[in-house]
Formats: structure tokens, C-alpha cells, sequence
């Protein structure tokens, strides 16, 4: 199925390029959109990105050999036989060109940002909104300036709306994935630790995230975890008041009545202006009902009925490395090593308490939390302590801090801490016992999949 509306000659006009090539081919409509020299298709556009290490120009040859139709170039390429169009920058022409894309399937666009729970959010609100429509979400983390408009460029015509994750680091990011989205509805889960480097404070995470407001499309909606301590202080966004939903009865859309099932998962009662729903939540932790709460409050404003949030809620899946459970002939794993921070690896280690058998946590470091990294990972640490877990195994140098807290906190629970990922991987088969409920999670960079790989594996 073609692009709407995406000719090389709309496409040169949306990225403020110029075209060079055969004229008979400025009318022809790009199948696909690809920043991947490896998978070009019959057909498409292909962006080259300059990388630290690979200038993607080099492979333009190539790729027009293997089908595309067009490329774009930061580079005059002289007289050619097939059609590109110049553009200053490839990165900006990506979000150009995305932005003008979204503007033509005029569908809503669901936008969700925060500091915790982004993705597992981002699966709720697919879960629910597909009981009635066809969505397009967010897969893996294509969720910044690049992935954001490669989810987009994803987008067809049978598409009726789309749930877009919006993840930043800095000021200003999300001025401009916004100024891409344009989002119908902004989700907002919490304001956290996160990106402290740049963003210095919770003040400035709140600042940073609600770039996303001056986006908001006219007659748009926002919907805010109204138990946040920050967000609950918003009254009203560009004229719209927010709906809001937590675990108080004073959110628009509230839980209460949580019950935790163990590893299946948690149930509860959520209470709307339309009515209330028990429903169970197939993947465990508290944490899962704001999510619940987060896809109730979508699933009203697109007009879903009580029924279809329940089933919407119950059909969840979880996503690998992100709270992912497996069962092995020894193990069960709680596969959460996607990406960590001191509120998500809090919420996780609870949970682990809800395992049979022996209940360990293999945790590494947490990143990007700046001045206050080590105090952050002592307090998990105290927090570990406190819980009903048999082991802790740690790796990485700020994880030492968090071993000793945990320690301190409770010197009969079982604490290691190894100076990285291999050492911990070199000693883990003597540490672990069949039967174990083991709980893996670290951030991305500490690549605890690894580890996963290996218990997966052993027999």
C-alpha cells in the first residue's frame, strides 16, 4: 500500500529539498520510508543518516540497485539516472516529512510521555483502543527524534488512530517530537528521577515533559496521573481541563479495591463517571492498575464501552524486557531488564516478593540519574532490604552502594555484589537453586539480556 499524498515532488516540498532526477518520477507516490539500507523494498525512500561510525550516503548506490524508488542526500550526487532530492540535514528531514505525512491521514494521535511506565502505558492504551479500532503503535524504542517519525512513516490508511510513545532526555525534545505527533490526546503516567543530568530536578522533568502541551491539537484532551504530587497541580491545558486518574477517589477515573494474584497478575475496581468494572490485570505489580487507569481514561474519550475496557485490559501481553515472565525447567524469570530507574526497580523487587521458591534479585546499574546516582541507589538498596526477598546479586560500581544499603538494612538477607555484568555471569550458576522466582533488571546499557539468555538456558 502506497503513502498518502507522499510523491517525491510532496516529499521535496515537506523537507524544503530539491529535486534532481527523471521529471516523469516527481509524481509517483513512495511505498515506504526507510533510514535501514538492509531493508529497502521495491519502491521505497531511503534517508541516509550520518552515524558516528557509518555515513549512510555510502550505501545510496545500493540501495537504488536493490528497488528504491527515491533517496534523499545532505550530498550534491551530480547527474544521476534515478531521482533524489538534497536536503540540509536527513535527521530534519525525517521529522519534516513525518509531520507532514501525519497531517495528511488526519487520524488522533494518542502522545504519551512520563518518567515510569511510558511503554507498559503505551501497551494498555493500544490493548484497550484495539477493541474497536485499527492501531498503530510504538514498537521497541522508537520513541525519540529518529524512531518517533520512523513509527509514523509505519502509518496507512486502514489506520484509524495511532499511540505514539514520546521519550526525551533534555530540554527542548519534546517540543519537537510534539511539533512531529501533534497529539490529539497527551498521556502523561508520572514525573520521576529520570534524566536528572540534564533536566537537574523533578521541576525540570515536569517542565521538560509538558513541552508536549503547546502541541496539543485544538479540542484536544490531556489525561494526568492525579496522585503525582506535580501533575495533580494542573488545572487546565490551552482551555482543557484534564481527566485525571489514579488511586484516589478524587481522580476522575479512580482503583481501588487492589488485589494482588501473585505472578498472574493483580486485579481491581475501577470506578468511571460511566460506571464501574472489576477487571484483572494479566501482568503483577501495583504499578499496573495506573496503567489500567491510564488506558480507562483513552478508551472513554474514544467512546469504548465499560465492556471493552475490561477486555481490552485482560488481552495485555507483555512485551519482552519489560516485566516478561518465563518459565523454565528450573527458574521462573521475571524478565524486566529493559531499562531501569529507582521508582520502576522499586515497584518490580515488591512484586518479586509474590514468587515461589527462593526470591532473587539480580539487579545492575541505573543510569542518567545524576549528582545523586549513589544516593538513588542506596535507597533501593534500603528499600530491597526491607522486602520479603532471599538474595541479592548486583553488578556494576554504583550497585555497590545499593548492596551495602541493602545489607544494612537487613544483614541476614543473602547480598553479592560483583564489579560487572561478566563476573556476576561467571558466578551465577553456583549462586542460583531450582525453583528460584528470579527478577533481572538493570538499565539498558548494563545489557542484562544477556543474563536472561543465560538462565533461559540453564538445564
Amino acid at each position: 500500500m502506497k503513502m498518502k499524498n507522499l510523491t517525491l515532488e510532496h516529499i521535496a516540498a515537506a523537507c524544503n529539498g530539491s529535486y534532481a532526477g527523471p521529471e516523469e518520477k516527481k509524481s509517483m507516490c513512495v511505498s515506504d520510508i526507510t533510514t535501514d539500507s538492509r531493508k529497502v523494498t521495491e519502491g521505497c525512500l531511503f534517508v541516509p543518516i550520518k552515524g558516528a561510525r557509518v555515513d549512510a550516503h555510502d550505501f545510496i548506490e545500493q540501495v537504488m540497485e536493490a528497488g528504491a524508488l527515491a533517496t534523499l542526500s545532505e550530498k550534491d550526487l551530480g547527474p544521476t539516472e534515478f531521482p533524489y532530492i538534497q536536503v540540509e540535514s536527513s535527521l530534519q528531514a525525517v521529522k519534516d516529512l513525518a509531520e507532514y505525512y501525519l497531517s495528511q491521514l488526519e487520524i488522533p494521535v494518542i502522545g504519551i510521555t512520563g518518567s515510569v511506565g511510558k511503554t507498559s502505558t503505551k501497551e494498555m492504551i493500544a490493548a484497550v483502543l484495539e477493541q474497536k479500532y485499527c492501531v498503530l503503535k510504538t514498537q521497541g524504542n522508537f520513541n525519540n527524534e529518529l524512531g518517533l517519525p520512523l513509527t509514523v512513516f509505519r502509518l496507512r490508511e486502514n489506520h484509524e488512530i495511532a499511540v505514539l510513545e514520546m521519550g526525551i532526555s533534555d530540554f527542548g525534545e519534546m517540543s519537537r517530537l510534539a511539533k512531529v505527533a501533534r497529539p490529539e490526546t497527551g498521556v502523561i503516567t508520572n514525573i520521576g528521577w529520570c534524566h536528572l543530568e540534564n533536566l537537574k530536578s523533578r521541576d525540570g522533568i515536569f517542565r521538560a515533559k509538558t513541552e508536549m502541551f503547546s502541541y496539543i491539537r485544538k479540542g484536544g484532551h490531556v489525561i494526568l496521573n492525579g496522585d503525582d504530587d506535580k501533575l495533580c497541580q494542573v488545572q487546565e491545558v490551552h482551555g482543557i481541563r484534564p481527566l485525571k486518574f489514579g488511586l484516589s477517589a478524587e481522580n476522575d477515573v479512580y482503583g481501588d479495591h487492589i488485589v494482588s494474584k501473585g505472578l498472574k497478575g493483580v486485579a481491581c475496581l475501577i470506578h468511571t463517571p460511566q460506571g464501574s468494572f472489576e477487571t484483572l490485570i494479566p501482568i503483577p505489580g501495583q504499578h499496573m492498575v495506573y496503567n489500567a487507569l491510564a488506558g480507562t481514561c483513552v478508551g472513554l474519550t474514544y467512546g469504548l464501552t465499560l465492556e471493552q475496557i475490561r477486555a481490552g485490559i485482560e488481552s495485555l501481553q507483555p512485551v519482552s524486557g519489560r516485566f516478561h515472565i518465563i518459565e523454565t525447567e528450573r527458574f521462573t524469570i521475571i524478565d524486566d531488564c529493559y531499562n531501569a530507574n529507582p521508582v520502576s526497580m522499586k515497584a518490580s523487587l515488591e512484586v518479586l516478593q509474590d514468587g515461589l521458591g527462593r526470591k532473587v534479585a539480580i539487579l545492575g546499574d541505573m543510569g542518567e540519574l545524576g549528582a545523586r546516582e549513589a544516593e538513588l541507589h542506596g535507597q533501593v538498596g534500603a528499600f530491597a532490604g526491607g522486602l520479603k526477598l532471599d538474595a541479592v546479586y548486583c553488578a556494576g560500581p554504583l550497585c555497590e552502594q545499593l548492596a551495602g544499603e541493602a545489607k544494612a538494612a537487613n544483614p541476614e538477607l543473602e547480598v553479592k555484589h560483583f564489579k560487572d555484568r561478566d563476573e556476576m555471569t561467571e558466578q551465577l550458576p553456583k549462586l542460583l537453586q531450582s525453583g528460584d522466582t528470579i527478577l533481572v533488571k538493570a538499565s539498558h546499557f548494563m545489557q542484562f539480556e544477556k543474563i536472561v539468555e543465560l538462565l533461559s538456558g540453564m538445564r
